[in-house]
């Protein structure tokens, strides 16, 4: 993150001929802040290296050598070339087991960079090739030219991401330009002494960090290894300040727009809705609902974050909270991240409301008289008619929920009167477009779906900007689903034994879903489960004869979609053959059985979420995640999570833990995801902590952030980095 001036400088004010250019270009930096930001994946060691001679096979060594030989040959069995060199230990040349041999496959740098003479650091993985011990494309790095023939630079070397044309090395070189000409001591400081103070105590860190520039300079050029980790600590509490100030800011400047207050009404939608369900309100969800209602009662807009566990009933939840905004004269709009999703969402809506929803085409004349309200669903693939008759019912105020994708909130949709936003998040709906739809919409409410738990750190990071609220529990009735892993590398016995289980089931009355990975076949990779083949196979197999097998994906248009899900939850289907559309919306309490084929080509959430769709009603239910994988495979261990837990946060921390924070936060998060380069949300969690409760106590003891001018200085900068994300919503 940078600041104003040192930071903001074209790295073309600082570096010479070409290479701001080829910066830009290959890796996307263009400023000294983003190069510094640009932060080594490793360092290695130069003062602890490994004889040649002594080299074991099948380690990660590192090896300081003089190259003796280069030579370049073609492949034979395919197009590219491979690089040939021989490197000596120059401490003992001459002796036996003093050489060694490497392989550069497609070697541009290698064939560059290497020479007879050159001495360099190489490091990598052995293994051995025609009884000698050799490297494989290993990471090298060329020894300074300053340094003594005969001596080693002690300092570690810092390895760079880097690409073919942009290697490591020569990202290392731009970086110390910078550190030799810039002066970094010049940054604003956002870490205070009083904070690195507070943050060393409270992380219990054996010294106090370093300042941000110091922090800079071990973190790229070390006098030890040891450096780096408080650099980086340092680095991630000033990026972790600069985000929690931004939310804190957001989310006061909020708290002071004015709203219309949306009291509950009696006799109006929502008590008919509560009076028609046919269920028991969960103790979570009444808690829940009545948090909501206060606040949509109230004189500024809700800004909250929702968030239960996959079936904890989150979407009646919204529903209530949308029926309690409509009696007040206000209207709805729920929008979720696709159009599949989003038709789903309408028809879960329908479902719940009954006669209550105009839309639904079942009103009788005595339910005319009393609440109800059109729901009307708007999307792109809707026909002009059908569009065009929803965007009227929405801008005189007929209908009173809306439900879409994001486009839904777009300038170009006009709502008599939008008082309540609920979105579904799924990681797709993002901090910058929170703050693009309250622009748009001010005085808006706004709550958020969580679709899975959410680590504190990451909810803190994430969804700083919302206040929380956990729906605890799941609805009554509903049984915990039993899950097991298919392992079928053990044999066709395993396989068979699911359809086995699905066919059990369906001779008991109940239904089952096999989901797949992908529709059509691959021609990669033939054996990968598909919709369109496995429909078939299923329909073939004498255990499973005489049951009515379904499919159902994304590309069926939307109506064939509908058909498929509505004879499914009919009961005129059997089994459903599906790809993920039926991962949310899907309401079929008499699903007791799951089978995931390829389930290791699916992320945790994807699959506990998608585990959520059987074990609706009263009967025992199962999953079976079918996969191919050998025993030991390191993908194994995501799968045996679920196996072991339905604690959907020690599996949403395994997920992310896995994925990283690139997906933790999504593509659309484009004003977190470009930024947080020092910040791991997973990892940071105690960091982030502490720089929430500093920037909590620095808003209590003045306006905004006056009492860090500099650290609101670059909160402002921060903001109006991010005023493009408006663009968003306008695309959908």
């Amino acid at each position: 993150m940078a600041a104003d001036g040192v930071l903001d400088l074209p790295l073309g004010e600082v570096l010479s001929g070409r290479l701001p250019g080829r910066l830009e270009k290959e890796l996307g930096l263009a400023t000294v802040g983003g190069l510094l930001d640009h932060v080594p994946r490793r360092w290695v060691e130069r003062g602890e290296l490994t004889p040649i001679a002594a080299l074991p096979v099948d380690a990660e060594v590192t090896v300081v050598a003089r190259v003796e030989q280069v030579a370049t040959r073609r492949m034979r069995s395919r197009a590219g070339f491979i690089v040939d060199v021989t490197v000596a230990d120059p401490s003992v040349a001459g002796t036996a087991g003093a050489s060694l041999s490497m392989a550069f496959f497609n070697g541009h740098d290698a064939q560059r960079r290497l020479a007879p003479g050159v001495t360099a650091m190489f490091q990598g993985k052995t293994s051995l090739y025609r009884g000698a011990v050799t490297l494989n494309n290993p990471d090298f790095a060329l020894l300074d030219d300053d340094v003594a023939p005969g001596e080693v630079d002690t300092r570690p070397v810092p390895i760079y991401r880097a690409t073919g044309r942009m290697p490591s090395w020569t990202v290392r070189s731009a970086v110390r330009r910078v550190l030799e000409t810039v002066d970094l001591d010049a940054i604003p400081e956002l870490l205070t002494e009083p904070i690195r103070a507070r943050a060393t105590l409270a992380l219990g860190l054996p010294e106090t960090l370093p300042g941000t520039a110091e922090a800079y300079r071990r973190l790229h050029a070390p006098d030890a290894v040891e450096q780096t980790g408080p650099a980086r600590t340092a680095l991630s509490l000033r990026e972790a300040l600069v985000v929690q100030g931004a939310l804190a800011w957001r989310r006061s400047r909020e708290k002071a727009v004015p709203a219309v207050p949306r009291p509950r009404r009696a006799g109006g939608l929502l008590e008919a809705l509560d009076a028609r369900l046919p269920f028991e309100l969960t103790p979570g969800q009444r808690a829940v609902g009545e948090e909501l209602a206060a606040e949509l009662s109230g004189p500024h807009p809700m800004s909250r974050l929702l968030q239960g566990d996959v079936g904890a009933g989150k979407t009646l939840v919204a529903l209530r909270a949308m029926a309690q905004a409509v009696d007040a004269g206000g209207q709805a709009a729920l929008v979720a991240p696709t159009e599949v999703l989003a038709a789903q969402h309408h028809r879960a809506l329908l479902a719940l409301l009954g006669p209550l929803a105009r839309e639904a085409g079942t009103l009788g004349a005595a339910a005319q008289e009393g609440p109800g309200t059109d729901v009307v669903l708007v999307t792109g693939s809707q026909r002009s008619a059908q569009r065009r008759a929803a965007l009227l019912k929405l801008a005189s105020g007929e209908a009173g929920i809306a439900v879409g994708t994001h486009a839904l909130l777009a300038e170009r949709v006009q709502f008599a009167e939008l008082a309540l936003a609920v979105v579904d998040e799924q990681h797709r709906f993002g901090v910058d477009q929170r703050e693009a739809l309250r622009r748009a919409n001010p005085g808006t409410h706004l709550l958020v779906m969580s679709a899975t738990p959410i680590p504190r750190s990451v909810a803190m990071t994430v969804f700083g900007d919302l206040d929380l609220s956990v729906l605890e529990g799941l609805p009554s009735g509903r049984t915990p689903v039993a899950t097991h892993v298919a392992r079928m590398a053990h044999g066709p016995r395993v396989i068979a034994r699911v359809w086995e289980v699905v066919a059990e089931h369906c001779a008991a009355g109940r239904q089952a879903f096999v989901v797949c990975p992908r529709i059509d076949p691959d021609d990669a990779d033939p054996a990968h489960a598909n919709v369109t083949e496995m429909a078939e196979r299923l329909r073939a197999l004498p255990v499973l004869g005489g049951l009515r097998i379904g499919e159902v994906h994304g590309r069926m248009d939307q109506a064939e979609q509908d058909a498929a899900m509505q004879a499914f939850a009919r009961g005129e289907t059997d089994v459903l053959v599906a790809t993920t559309v039926v991962e949310v919306g899907v309401d079929v309490p008499n699903a007791t059985v799951m089978a995931v084929l390829d389930a290791d080509d699916f992320g945790l959430s994807t699959l506990h979420q998608l585990r959520g769709r059987v074990g609706r009603g009263q009967d025992a239910a199962i999953c079976l995640l079918a996969t191919r994988l050998a025993d030991g495979h390191p993908s194994l261990r995501r799968l045996e999570v679920l196996e072991a837990t339905r604690d959907g946060m020690r599996i949403a921390q395994a997920d992310l833990a896995q994925r990283g924070v690139g997906d933790v936060l999504g593509a659309a998060q484009s004003g977190l995801a470009s930024g947080l380069t020092h910040v791991d949300v997973i990892g940071d969690a105690d960091v982030i902590g502490v720089a929430a409760d500093v920037v909590a106590d620095l808003m209590a003891a003045a306006p905004g952030l006056s009492a860090h001018p500099a650290l609101a200085a670059e909160v402002s900068r921060w903001e109006a980095a991010h005023l493009t994300a408006a663009d968003y919503l306008e695309k959908g």
